[in-house]
C-alpha cells in the first residue's frame, strides 16, 4: 500500500506563487512499482482535472490552462513529487489531489486525501 501525503496548501492573493508537495510512503515494491505522479484538482460542481504529471523519467504533461504558470518536478530519491504555481488567479482556487499510477507491475491508483488552495483578495 502507498499513502500519498499533500503539503503546502492555503491561502494566497491572486499574483503570488504556492509550491504544493505530495509524498509516497509504504512498502518499497509499492513505491518502486510508481510510474506517473502527478496533481488534480477538483471544485464543487466541477469534475476532477488533471493540472500536471510526472513520469519516473521526467516526462511532463500539464493542462494546457496553467502550462505557462505552473512547473511540476519529482524527486524519486525522496518519493516526493512538487507544484511550483506562480502567478495564481482566482480561477485556480480548488482542492488539489496528488496521484500516483503504478504501471510498472500490476496497475493501481494511489489518491492523496486533497489540500484546499484558495486564491483571493
Amino acid at each position: 500500500q502507498v499513502q500519498l501525503t499533500e503539503s503546502g496548501g492555503g491561502l494566497v492573493q491572486p499574483g503570488g506563487s504556492l509550491r504544493l508537495s505530495c509524498a509516497a510512503s509504504g512498502s518499497f515494491l509499492s513505491i518502486f512499482n510508481i510510474d506517473a505522479m502527478g496533481w488534480y484538482r477538483q471544485t464543487p460542481g466541477k469534475q476532477r482535472e488533471l493540472v500536471a504529471t510526472i513520469t519516473r523519467g521526467g516526462s511532463r504533461n500539464y493542462a494546457d490552462s496553467v502550462k505557462a504558470r505552473i512547473t511540476i518536478s519529482r524527486d524519486n530519491t525522496k518519493n516526493t513529487v512538487y507544484l511550483q504555481m506562480n502567478s495564481m488567479k482566482p480561477e485556480d482556487t480548488a482542492v488539489y489531489y496528488c496521484h500516483a499510477a503504478a504501471d510498472l507491475g500490476p496497475s493501481r491508483d494511489y489518491w492523496g486525501q486533497g489540500t484546499q488552495v484558495t486564491v483571493s483578495s
